[in-house]
């Protein structure tokens, strides 16, 4: 199959985790846009769009979800084919939290697609289950949970537009919100001392002198600190050999605020001192003073 289409980005994932969202951020780029497509018309149309400006220039931007039911049998032989015949592909599966999927059903009055009745939670734990493989097989894994219409376009350029190559991201989350949907390795720190109960320090943040110094003198501190930036900086490189585009590495403490971000704070700075790029992002941080 000859085609000038420039790439293809299959858009999937959960019913309410903003692929709709994500296409219309993307159309807005000048990719060709399509909505719940049989994967086994991929192909043809990739041909029929092969003269097409937007999809030549920028490219095509497909969303395929369980609207689709022979989804998860015909799309990935369909984009082992497309791909050996020569257009660049990209699957972006899209995630979140069961709270915060829930929660978007409620406040827009629609039906989970694969709920009976009104057991909005069963259908999303179905449909979790049957996009398991295909989430498994997924170029990028965004965790749309707590994002707003800007976060999610800023992560989707930066994933998408960036052409920065591998990236490694040190995350850090609160536990009491969940777990992240996109972690690739998951760390617990609520075994350091907690700063939430110390008076003075309860507003302040990881990124705060006054946690920072909280920490200096915690030697399990520093202990998991060198261990976790030694660890990746030596294994790093066997993940970007294997292709992987991205390593997101998420660090949870209760409330997200004080402990994990000190310490992934501290594991970026180490990482930077031995060579390796990362960049550090901290999802809770500002949803609490509960640590």
């Amino acid at each position: 199959m000859a085609s000038t289409v420039k790439r293809l980005i299959i858009l999937t994932g959960l019913s309410g985790s903003g692929k709709s969202t994500a296409l219309r951020i993307l159309e807005d780029q000048g990719f060709y846009p399509i909505d719940n497509l049989p994967p086994a018309l991929l192909p043809q149309l990739l041909l029929v769009l092969s003269g097409h400006p937007g999809a030549t220039s920028s490219g095509v931007v497909a969303v395929m979800d369980v609207r689709g039911r022979h989804l998860l049998n015909d799309l990935e032989r369909v984009l082992a084919s497309i791909r050996g015949a020569g257009t660049p592909v990209q699957l972006i599966f899209l995630d979140a939290s069961d709270r915060d999927i829930s929660s978007r059903f409620e406040l827009t009055k629609r039906a989970h697609p694969m709920a009976q009745g009104d057991d909005t939670l069963d259908g999303i734990r179905e449909e979790r289950a049957m996009l398991a493989p295909l989430r498994g097989i997924a170029d990028v894994v965004i965790d749309t949970s707590g994002m707003n219409h800007h976060q999610l376009r800023r992560i989707l350029l930066e994933e998408l537009l960036g052409g920065d190559g591998f990236k490694l991201v040190i995350s850090s989350f609160g536990f009491k919100y969940g777990l992240p949907q996109d972690s690739d390795i998951i760390w617990d720190v609520r075994f350091l001392p907690n700063p939430n109960y110390v008076p003075h320090l309860k507003e302040l943040t990881g990124m705060d002198q006054g946690i920072v110094s909280y920490f200096d003198p915690v030697p399990e501190f520093h202990q998991f600190v060198s261990s976790m930036a030694q660890m990746l900086a030596r294994f790093v490189p066997f993940y970007e050999r294997s292709g992987k585009l991205h390593l997101r590495v998420s660090i949870g403490c209760t409330g997200g605020r004080h402990r994990s971000v000190a310490v992934a704070e501290a594991v970026a700075r180490s990482l930077i001192d031995l060579g390796v790029k990362c960049d550090v992002v901290h999802r809770d941080v500002d949803k609490g003073s509960l640590d």
